[in-house]
């Protein structure tokens, strides 16, 4: 057993420095030091040491995750989104009209337009959602829009291999709507009845 300068006994075979007395946390870390100093092998200056007034030794001290003291703010489930001008300026999103199926797997269900865009498809996530019908895109197979400036319904072609008809005829860019129109997509008829217009519009 080796003794260290400050009393504890150790097993040298095991431990290099003493465990007792742990690691100086002056140690130049990084540098290369000679093993022997000049004048012969001082312990002192080779054994490493915790200065003796450190009246934290020996103490247990729970680490406080910074996450926990300053746990972070979870986002907004709106940050990012674009909001409607209707939105923005009632805090809600009202209805300005209404796709009717009149022919298809979900005849005789009504689906609400909002003020701007609104985009159709089978996937919950878009806009107008028509899921019984599989010949209609997941995504993006037609867009409704309404412009709360022109007081206008519009019909657009969206991104999809599908093609989108207004009374039979195919919708190539952007065709206006007007009240009892017909837009077909896949094998879904939808008859476009509008609530803003001319009389009336949300403000």
């Amino acid at each position: 057993m080796k003794r260290c300068i400050n009393g504890h006994y150790y097993d040298e075979a095991k431990h290099s420095l003493c465990p007792h007395c742990g690691v100086n946390i002056d140690l130049n870390l990084g540098m290369t030091m000679p093993m022997r100093q000049p004048g012969g092998n001082d312990p002192s200056k080779t054994q490493a040491k915790l200065p003796n007034d450190n009246a934290e030794l020996g103490k247990t001290i729970a680490k406080i995750r910074n996450d926990i003291r300053n746990p972070p703010v979870p986002p907004s489930q709106n940050d990012g989104k674009t909001v409607a001008v209707f939105r923005k300026q009632m805090g809600i999103d009202p209805v300005v009209g209404w796709l009717v199926c009149i022919d298809g797997p979900d005849k005789g269900k009504d689906f609400r337009i909002r003020s701007e865009r609104n985009f159709i498809g089978r996937s919950d996530k878009m806009d107008i959602c028509i899921a019984g019908d599989e010949a209609i895109s997941r995504e993006n197979h037609a867009i409704v829009s309404f412009s709360p400036k022109k007081r206008q319904f519009r019909v657009y072609p969206g991104e999809s291999r599908g093609l989108v008809y207004l009374n039979d005829e195919e919708v190539i860019t952007a065709d206006e709507l007007k009240p009892y129109d017909v837009i077909e997509l896949g094998k879904t008829k939808l008859m476009f009845m509008p609530f803003c217009g001319d009389t009336f519009v949300w403000d």
